[in-house]
C-alpha cells in the first residue's frame, strides 16, 4: 500500500479559502497575484459561488477571461460572475492593484489559464513568478473609463436561460459598461428583437455575423440599416431567406425589388470582409456583381480580398458566373464553395479563368451537386491541375464518365498537399434505370485508386454514388466498400 502525497501548504490554503463563506474584496486584495488564477479556476470548477463572486469583484489583473473556464453551462455560477461584476461596480474601497478593464465571456482558450493548468502545487517556479511576467500574457488594453464586457451571442427560438439572464443584466447596465459582441448568430428571430439586442451590443463591434432566418424581403429591408452599421465585419453568412411576400395588387414586384436593392446596397460598406457565404438565398440571381463590385472600397482604403466565397444551393445566371473571372476581390480566394449551384446550363469558362487566377492560393473547392457533365469538367481540368495549394476537393453528385474521371485524376499528379478527395461514381456504374451495380462500382473505383497510386499517394480518397432512390443513402468506396442501407439489408 503506497503512501499518499500530503497536500502542500498552498493547496491547503486554497481549500480553506474555498470554504470561507465570508470572503470579501479587501481580504483577497492582500493575496499574491499569482495565487489567484488557480484559486479562481478551482472556485469555478467546484461551483463555490460565494468565492467566485468575491474574486471577480477583487480581480487584480486588467483582464478576466472567465469564458474560457465556463465551457459547461451552469446558470448559478454564471450569475455569481455577474454578481461579482455588480459588486466591482459599487466597490467602496480603493484596491492597491490594477483596475479591471476587460471581462471576456467567450468560451475560447487563452494562454493565461494554461500556465497553471498542469502545474503541481509545489512548483515554486510558477508560484513565485514576478507579477509582471503573469500580466504580460494577457491582452493589452489602454486604460478605459468603463469596464468592457465581450461575449458571443447565439439567438435561438428556444429559451437559453444563461443568455436570457445575461441579456437582461446587460440591458440594465448598458450605461455603465461597454458591451461588445464579436460573434453573433441569429436563428429565426423577429426583427424588433434583434434591434433591441443591437441597442446593447453595438453593431460596429461585430466581426462575425450569421443570419439564419425565414424573413420575407420586407423584413430583411427593415433590418438592412442594422447590417450597414456592422462596418467591421470579417465574416458574414446569410441563410434561409424566404421568398414569401405579401402581395399588394400589382405593386409586389416593384416593392420587392426596392427591398432587395436596399439590402444589397449595404454590402458596399464592408471594408474588412474576408469570408462571405450565401445559402439558399433566392434573390442572388443576377445580383452577384452588385454584391461584390463595390464591396470593400472607400476613400483612401485598399480593397480587402475575400478568402472565402460560399454560394450554396442558390440559383445563379451566366452573367453572375462571368463576373467571377472579372472581380479582383476574388483573386486571392482560399476557399470556394458552390455546392448545390446548378451549372448544367451554363458555360463554366469564367470559372476556369477564376481557378487559374487563384491557383497559388486556393486550398479547398466544393462542387458537390452542381449537375455538371463531362463537358464542364473538360473545361476545368487544366486549371485544377495548376492549383498547387489545393488540399480538399469534392465533386460528389455530378455526372462524369470513367474516361473523364481518369483524366482528372491523372492531372492531379502534382497536387502534393491534397488530403481529402471526393469524386462521383462514374456513369458506367449505373443501369438504364439509374440503379447502381455494386460489383461494377467497386471494380471501377479500385482500378482508379490503383492508377492514382502509380503517380502519387492519395491520403483520403472516396467515390460515392448518387443517393439511392430506395433508401436515400449513397454507396461509398474508400479504403473499403460501404453499401447503402438497402444493399446492407440484402447482405
Amino acid at each position: 500500500m503506497s503512501a499518499q502525497t500530503p497536500p502542500t501548504l498552498l493547496k491547503l490554503a486554497r481549500q480553506a479559502l474555498l470554504r470561507d463563506e465570508t470572503l470579501d474584496m479587501s481580504a483577497l486584495d492582500k493575496l499574491p497575484m499569482v495565487f489567484l488564477p488557480k484559486l479562481f479556476n478551482e472556485a469555478l470548477t467546484s461551483r463555490h459561488t460565494t468565492t467566485v463572486k468575491a474574486m471577480v469583484a477583487a480581480w487584480p489583473f486588467p483582464c478576466l477571461l472567465v469564458g474560457a473556464l465556463m465551457k459547461t453551462p451552469d446558470l448559478e455560477t454564471f450569475q455569481a460572475v455577474l454578481a461579482g461584476v455588480d459588486k466591482w461596480l459599487r466597490r467602496n474601497f480603493l484596491p492597491r492593484r490594477g483596475k479591471l478593464q476587460f471581462l471576456d465571456l467567450r468560451k475560447k482558450y487563452h494562454e493565461f489559464w494554461s500556465i497553471w493548468a498542469g502545474v503541481e502545487d509545489g512548483d515554486c517556479s510558477v508560484e513565485n513568478q514576478d507579477e509582471q511576467q503573469v500580466v504580460k500574457v494577457l491582452p493589452k488594453y489602454a486604460l478605459r473609463q468603463c469596464l468592457k464586457v465581450v461575449a458571443d451571442l447565439c439567438l435561438r427560438p428556444r429559451v437559453d436561460e444563461e443568455q436570457t439572464c445575461f441579456f437582461q443584466w446587460a440591458q440594465r447596465r448598458k450605461g455603465s459598461i461597454q458591451f461588445c459582441c464579436m460573434k453573433m448568430t441569429i436563428w429565426i428571430q423577429p426583427v424588433h428583437v434583434i434591434k433591441e439586442v443591437l441597442k446593447v451590443f453595438h453593431p460596429e463591434h461585430i466581426r462575425e455575423f450569421e443570419l439564419n432566418t425565414e424573413w420575407n424581403m420586407f423584413m430583411l429591408a427593415d433590418f438592412a440599416p442594422c447590417l450597414g452599421q456592422m462596418r467591421n465585419l470579417h465574416k458574414l453568412l446569410l441563410a434561409l431567406v424566404s421568398k414569401n411576400i405579401f402581395k399588394i395588387g400589382n405593386r409586389t414586384t416593384d416593392m420587392e425589388y426596392k427591398c432587395i436593392s436596399k439590402f444589397i446596397s449595404q454590402f458596399s460598406i464592408f471594408n474588412c470582409l474576408q469570408h462571405l457565404s450565401f445559402r439558399r438565398v433566392y434573390f442572388l440571381r443576377n445580383r452577384i456583381k452588385r454584391v461584390l463590385s463595390k464591396q470593400g472600397w472607400r476613400a483612401g482604403c485598399l480593397m480587402t480580398p475575400l478568402e472565402t466565397l460560399s454560394i450554396t444551393h442558390c440559383n445563379i445566371s451566366q452573367s453572375d458566373l462571368n463576373y467571377f473571372s472579372e472581380c479582383p476581390k476574388l483573386f486571392q480566394l482560399k476557399h470556394l464553395d458552390m455546392k448545390g449551384v446548378g451549372l448544367n446550363a451554363l458555360d463554366v469558362m469564367p470559372l476556369r479563368v477564376l481557378l487559374e487566377k487563384v491557383a497559388d492560393t486556393l486550398q479547398s473547392l466544393d462542387m458537390k451537386c452542381c449537375r455538371m457533365k463531362d463537358s464542364h469538367l473538360i473545361v476545368l481540368i487544366h486549371a485544377l491541375s495548376k492549383c498547387s495549394q489545393l488540399a480538399k476537393v469534392s465533386f460528389y453528385c455530378n455526372d462524369f464518365s470513367m474516361p473523364i474521371l481518369r483524366n482528372l485524376l491523372k492531372h492531379t499528379a502534382n497536387l502534393s498537399k491534397m488530403y481529402l478527395e471526393q469524386y462521383p461514381a462514374p456513369l458506367e456504374c449505373y443501369d438504364d434505370f439509374g440503379y447502381v451495380s455494386t460489383e461494377r462500382f467497386t471494380q471501377l473505383c479500385a482500378e482508379q485508386i490503383d492508377r492514382l497510386r502509380a503517380i502519387r499517394q492519395p491520403k483520403r480518397i472516396f467515390f460515392a454514388t448518387h443517393v439511392c432512390p430506395r433508401c436515400g443513402e449513397r454507396c461509398v468506396y474508400g479504403r473499403r466498400f460501404r453499401p447503402c442501407l438497402c444493399q446492407r439489408r440484402r447482405q
